[in-house]
């Protein structure tokens, strides 16, 4: 028997080279590696015959026994492909695997074996051949039944381990663990009344379902044992949230502010309009937090267009008129540059005297220098970068507020180095990706809320078509009326130069044909990544001038970018995109009073189910939360909002809490009623908390902000 904190170099399979490669991966107890959960599953319950093989048909099973094998010898140096023949009562095959000769071991005349695989056309002979299916030994009494005839899950490959080699792992553990190493999480009574399974028995059903288990339940993760996974993860999600606003309050406030009437009345003497309702709203929400006994915490979200920026400004000259230094972080040069653009225009055009700094990793050594004296002396009150503002040689007179622009692009660490570069500056986070309530208390529960819901008076709805190739000289037709009328376009591409493998319109190549074949008379302009900033930095100007009339753009100008007479967006190959990177794309017009388009451009072939789904839903509407649920149900939080950034083990579960909103607020209700119960529960939370192994630590602060 093991136990689950057992290292992993002591389980058998494993040893100390394979234990080190998982160390890295986080992984260093046995209970480490049971919670690297399957990521699908496949029905191999059912056998076929061997005459019953096709060619590009289904994978399937198949009993047999082996009749030869050998190794093939190649002309390649270090390749080699071994072959098994292989009967049932129906007839013969051929198996190969590439580069496994110690297979030649394994399958031994007389052998018998259960495969799954799907057909291929036999190259040197008439028929069909297996490739590089999977196997099982009928007389393997350590893994019979694992990998074949059954509900079988598939990993991702985790560092040099093949699904195969993970599921014989977790079968292994399993099968040795000693129950009463693997102490409950979630407290008795509420696992009672939750109906949850107890943890080792959840473990086991979800990654080896039992014989009845129902294939889509499993796939959509809403079997008893995985919701029972999901409920515990959740719950110490909450917990952990819980647990570090309780620890935010208890610092209290490091700085102190005065919101006097001449102070509001001197700001609002600065704004170029008035301030939509829900502008008041959140700069209100954020006033009663600089007036609170705890530092501000709040994450501030509003969709593309809401006017999140002069809500940031105005939170910023706050800090500055109460003697304090205010941070702006934002995750690229482009966006950066262009933030400290309209601010410092702003502020300079009103004559109000503040001293606006950008830092960004290409700026030169001596503006650099003088940047950062700047900071450290307090003469610079607002300073605006890129992640370069958390390097160690970035110092601040007297940081007292820090605004991080969408958020999820930036890494906890980072997030964490900036607010540390000050005695406990107020945080405001903001993002233009919308975010169903249900996620963002699941991700950012330890955050108070704020939303921007109203856009400036005299937007227009932006039209927004999908188009075939065989559009595409109607599409130009239209895209120089709008120029004729002087309006602007952009032309968005996926990749900056073409590749042998790809079929992707490059931007330089695009852009080229652009200006040469189709609108000769007009001036078009290239920005990519690639661009040094200088460089980049002049296109954009030029095109915010209006010097430009087409822009050709890979998605550098997804975020933030804002030239009002823009009024067309053409987005080529967009059923490559995500439903958010495309809002967020269209977003970039529309930001004037005149009627802006945009258009999906698409080839004239077939398109997948899932791809016609996100443009139709681009087409149907122009609300980003509908749009944020969608992406969300397509795509999962991970790949959305970049919690995979950091290399850890995701949360497994925040899908579910898209299907089953009613199982978050279970767990919170749960976790917040033991973490608030001053009779015990508070003791027993934090035990909780503090039981945990390091890796489930990393995975409950992928939330934290500062």
């Amino acid at each position: 028997m093991i136990g689950s904190d057992t290292a992993l170099r002591f389980l058998k399979g494993v040893g100390p080279r394979r234990a080190a490669a998982l160390a890295k991966q986080g992984l260093e107890t046995v209970e480490d590696l049971l919670y690297v959960l399957p990521f699908r599953y496949e029905d191999r319950r059912t056998f076929a015959r061997i005459a019953d093989l096709r060619v590009g048909g289904p994978e399937t099973t198949l009993g047999v026994e082996v009749l030869s094998s050998r190794i093939i010898p190649t002309r390649r140096r270090g390749f080699s492909v071994f072959e098994a023949r292989l009967r049932d009562g129906s007839g013969q095959v051929r198996a190969v695997w590439y580069n496994q000769p110690y297979l030649e071991r394994l399958f031994v005349p007389g052998r018998r074996a259960v495969l799954f695989g799907g057909a291929s056309e036999d190259r040197y002979g008439s028929g069909v051949i297996l490739e590089n299916p999977d196997y099982e030994f009928l007389d393997d009494s350590d893994t019979e039944g694992v990998h074949t005839g059954r509900i079988v899950p598939v990993y991702r490959k985790l560092g040099e381990l093949s699904s195969r080699m993970q599921r014989t792992l977790m079968y292994r553990a399993l099968s040795s663990l000693d129950p009463r190493t693997l102490s409950e999480r979630v407290p008795l009574d509420v696992a009672r009344r939750r109906k949850l399974l107890d943890r080792l028995e959840a473990l086991r059903r979800t990654h080896f379902p039992d014989a009845d288990a129902g294939l889509d339940a499993l796939r959509e993760r809403r079997t008893t044992a995985q919701r029972t996974l999901a409920f515990e993860e959740i719950f110490l999600l909450q917990l952990a949230l819980v647990a570090r606003r309780e620890a935010v309050r208890a610092e209290g406030r490091a700085l102190s502010y005065e919101l006097t009437d001449a102070l509001r009345t001197r700001l609002g003497r600065l704004l170029p309009f008035k301030l939509t309702a829900a502008q008041r709203r959140v700069l209100k929400e954020i006033a009663a937090d600089l007036r609170s006994p705890h530092p501000m915490n709040r994450l501030f979200q509003g969709d593309v267009g809401s006017g999140k920026t002069i809500v940031a400004l105005l939170t910023l000259l706050v800090a500055v008129e109460n003697g304090y230094q205010g941070a702006l972080m934002a995750p690229t040069e482009i966006l950066a540059e262009q933030h400290h653009r309209v601010i410092e225009g702003l502020l300079r055009d009103k004559g109000a005297g503040y001293r606006v700094d950008l830092l960004t990793g290409s700026l030169k050594s001596a503006a650099r220098r003088r940047a950062l004296a700047r900071a450290a002396s307090g003469e610079t009150q607002i300073l605006i970068g890129t992640h370069a503002l958390f390097e160690a040689s970035v110092e601040f007179h007297k940081l007292g507020l820090v605004v991080v622009d969408e958020q999820h692009r930036f890494g906890v660490l980072q997030r964490a180095a900036l607010a540390g570069k000050g005695p406990r500056p107020d945080v405001l986070v903001m993002t233009a990706t919308p975010i169903p309530r249900s996620l963002a208390l699941t991700l950012y529960g330890d955050l108070d809320l704020s939303v921007l819901d109203e856009l400036p008076p005299g937007r227009v709805a932006i039209a927004t078509v999908v188009r075939r190739e065989s559009d595409r000289a109607k599409v130009y037709r239209g895209l120089a009326r709008e120029v004729a009328r002087g309006r602007q376009a952009y032309v968005v591409v996926p990749l900056v130069e073409e590749t042998e493998n790809s079929d992707l319109k490059a931007a330089t190549s695009l852009a080229r044909q652009l200006r040469t074949d189709v609108f000769p008379e007009l001036r078009v302009g290239l920005v990519h990544g690639r661009l040094k900033g200088p460089e980049k930095d002049r296109v954009m100007q030029e095109f915010a001038a209006g010097r430009i009339h087409i822009l050709v753009a890979t998605t550098v100008i997804e975020v933030g970018v804002d030239v009002p007479n823009a009024s067309v967006m053409v987005v080529e190959h967009a059923e490559r995109f995500g439903l958010s990177q495309l809002h967020q794309l269209r977003g970039r017009v529309g930001r004037g009073s005149q009627r802006s388009y945009c258009v999906l451009m698409v080839g004239d072939g077939p398109m997948g189910a899932q791809a016609a789904d996100r443009l139709a839903c681009m087409e149907r509407t122009h609300d980003g939360f509908q749009i944020a649920e969608k992406d969300l149900e397509i795509r999962g939080p991970g790949v959305v909002f970049g919690t995979q950034q950091h290399g850890l083990t995701d949360l497994q579960f925040l899908g579910v809490v898209l299907r089953a909103p009613e199982l978050l607020e279970a767990a919170r209700s749960e976790a917040q009623q033991l973490a608030g119960d001053p009779e015990g529960g508070r003791e027993r939370a934090r035990a909780i908390l503090e039981s945990l192994r390091p890796a489930w630590k990393r995975r409950l602060d992928l939330a934290r902000v500062g």
